[in-house]
């Protein structure tokens, strides 16, 4: 026990002299003015996944190579330092701009597909602003408009189609909101704006329910006057979503709705036609 105690405070010791001299070594190299040093400790850092210490040497060796045959290099590395670090924002800036200034390096296509690539890690999860998410599609979008045939357009339209379910899940999950709270006109206009940006989206068929509900519902809340024309509207939402998706499992509760809106609106013609009042 005595000789496993000693063994580990040479360890500790030895591990925390080494750090002291690491350290040491890399202030060194901050503080030097040789740039061929500081260009083989931020490489070795980079290439080592070291790279909290790689970024300030990058950035110090990005304006004593400007206008240099290495300053495409070091500015490269620049970004793929911060996108080692997961700072994403800044690495997309730095691949964007690494585009712009050397249009002509063979890494550009490869650059704008990493920026992309943050834009689509910064994407939120659908309940949160999707800002991120629609900058993203735009650029990889963008990007397989200028690339074609670029290797990388495959991975890049997975991605968009990954980023498009998620505002159509958004969009879906809004529109529920409204109908869940009682707001149903604002949930029917809600969920028809999602079902026209997103006509391929999974959330069609409950979408289009929906609306048979919303507008029942509405129609319910109505004054005397406004719940025939609405009462209607929820029996022309069933035909449409009778022709749409006629095998749904949702048919009985929809069609329900439908024989509830039937008779509401003739027991208001009844009681039209036996009170004038009501006319």
């Amino acid at each position: 026990m005595k000789w496993s105690s000693q063994l580990t405070a040479v360890v500790l010791s030895c591990t925390a002299l080494f750090s002291l001299t690491r350290c040491s070594e890399y202030n060194k190299v901050l503080k030097s003015d040789d740039l061929e040093e500081k260009l083989a400790y931020a490489t070795a850092a980079l290439d080592s996944g070291n790279c909290f210490r790689a970024l300030p040497l990058y950035d110090e060796l990005m304006q004593l190579t400007r206008g240099t045959e290495r300053a495409p290099d070091i500015h490269w590395n620049r970004a793929l330092t911060h996108d080692c670090v997961n700072d994403f924002y800044l690495s997309r800036y730095y691949f964007q701009s690494f585009a712009k200034t050397f249009p002509n390096d063979p890494r550009v296509e490869e650059g704008l597909f990493r920026a992309a690539l943050c834009s689509f890690y910064l994407s939120p999860e659908s309940s949160l602003d999707q800002t991120d998410t629609r900058s993203a599609i735009d650029e990889l979008q963008l990007f397989m408009d200028r690339y074609p045939s670029s290797a990388l357009r495959d991975s890049s339209q997975r991605m968009v189609d990954n980023l498009r379910l998620k505002l159509e899940t958004k969009a879906f999950e809004n529109a529920r909101l409204y109908h869940k709270t009682g707001n149903y006109k604002s949930a029917t206009i809600a969920m028809e704006h999602a079902m026209e940006d997103f006509p391929g989206s999974p959330y069609q068929e409950e979408l289009q329910f929906l609306i048979i509900d919303c507008h029942f519902q509405y129609a319910k809340q109505s004054t005397e006057r406004r719940k025939l024309e609405r009462f209607n509207d929820a029996i022309q939402a069933f035909h449409t979503f009778a022709t749409r998706f006629p095998e749904s499992s949702k048919m009985k509760d929809a069609q329900r709705i439908y024989d509830a809106s039937v008779k509401a609106i003739a027991e208001l013609e009844t009681a039209s036609s036996t009170n004038p009042a009501n006319r």
